[in-house]
């Protein structure tokens, strides 16, 4: 709120300072422009106020066209007529004493024509709806701006949540199906499995409800679900994982690349009846991520068919959602093996950037 407050005083201000200019130009002296300009500002700040915190949410939200155009009409007419008012009886008086009659005791009264001759004419009525919606539509067209913008935020932030929701029960069936598979056999590991599936739901449960995580947290979870698949598959799996660059500090979207590396081992080792092969490779230079993981195929399942695989396919709308400009996601689908790139720059996360622009809005 007091952002906000702060916001709005500063855009009155300014409306006050490019409003003296321009009117002062006609004026010998911008101290009388500048008091005309306080004397007529109360119009607009009521006209903007009653027009953007009232009409348009009772309407506009609720969708009521009709009522919103004939309120704006009426809020439009009030303030053309309540702007003439002020000049009639404060402005011009004002600027007859200070510079064109200079009498001291000039009133709207010594003004050729009565009030109403005055109110009435039809060049000053023209005059006055110019001047008292132009500042008016300039303001409330940054607000429908911001509006926009939250709309947007909302939407991106629901479909976001909607496709991390997914990985969740996925991610938890297909480690439960190896649990299971391991307890059939009565295995020694399935402790720690169990252990170590545990620390990864935390994870997903408990820190992964912000927009961004450090990397180095991230890429600790994928550590410990590719050593969890590695216990599953002993020496039946040669599994290299690589890290380059300072993930210390970078922060990146949860969970983005982890259904990268579930692929690899659902359709790649899974499948593998023989010795299997999955190579991980990270690579950060300043913001500049590159993500290459590739993995061995069996024989039976060379179909090169891609689309079903579900942790791909949400990775791809939740890039398109987070980096619509600045990434790049390469599937390679060969005889004998499987590669994904992935290239990400971090630092044009739409989702950071606008909570970024919201804020400071």
């Amino acid at each position: 709120m007091n952002k906000r407050i702060l916001h709005h005083t500063i855009f009155w201000l300014l409306v006050t300072a490019v409003l003296t200019l321009f009117y002062g130009m006609g004026l010998p002296d911008y101290g009388v422009a500048l008091m005309v300009i306080l004397m007529l500002l109360p119009v607009h700040i009521g006209y903007f106020y009653a027009a953007a915190y009232w009409v348009i949410p009772k309407y506009l939200y609720r969708q009521k066209y009709v009522h919103l155009i004939l309120a704006l009409l009426s809020c439009t007419l009030l303030a053309a007529l309540l702007f003439r008012v002020m000049e009639i009886t404060i402005v011009d008086p004002y600027i007859y004493r200070i510079l064109i009659k200079k009498d001291p005791a000039f009133t709207w009264h010594k003004l050729d024509g009565s009030f109403v001759e005055q109110l009435s004419k039809p060049v000053y009525i023209i005059n006055a709806l110019e001047q008292s919606n132009l500042v008016i539509w300039v303001a409330i067209s940054l607000k429908f701006i911001k509006m926009w913008f939250e709309k947007r935020q909302l939407t991106v932030q629901s479909e976001l949540s909607a496709l991390k929701s997914q990985i969740h029960p996925h991610f938890l069936f297909n480690t439960l199906n190896n649990l299971y598979a391991l307890t059939l056999k009565q295995s020694p590991q399935s402790p720690a499995i169990v252990l170590g599936l545990s620390d990864i739901l935390r994870y997903m449960l408990y820190e992964c409800g912000t927009d961004n995580v450090f990397l180095k947290r991230d890429v600790e979870i994928m550590q410990h679900y590719a050593a969890l698949e590695k216990l599953r598959y002993e020496d039946r799996l040669d599994l290299n994982f690589s890290i380059t660059g300072d993930i210390q500090t970078q922060r990146i979207p949860p969970l983005l690349m982890l259904p990268l590396l579930e692929n690899a081992f659902k359709h790649g080792t899974s499948e593998t009846i023989a010795e299997a092969w999955i190579n991980i490779d990270l690579h950060l230079k300043e913001q500049k991520l590159k993500f290459k993981i590739s993995n061995s195929k069996p024989p039976e399942n060379n179909t090169g068919k891609t689309s079903g695989r579900i942790g791909l396919s949400n990775v791809r709308k939740r890039l398109e959602l987070l980096f619509p400009y600045a990434h790049q996601l390469q599937v390679f689908d060969e005889e004998e093996l499987f590669v994904v790139i992935l290239d990400i720059d971090l630092n044009e996360n739409i989702v950071k950037n606008e909570n970024k622009n919201l804020n400071r809005g």
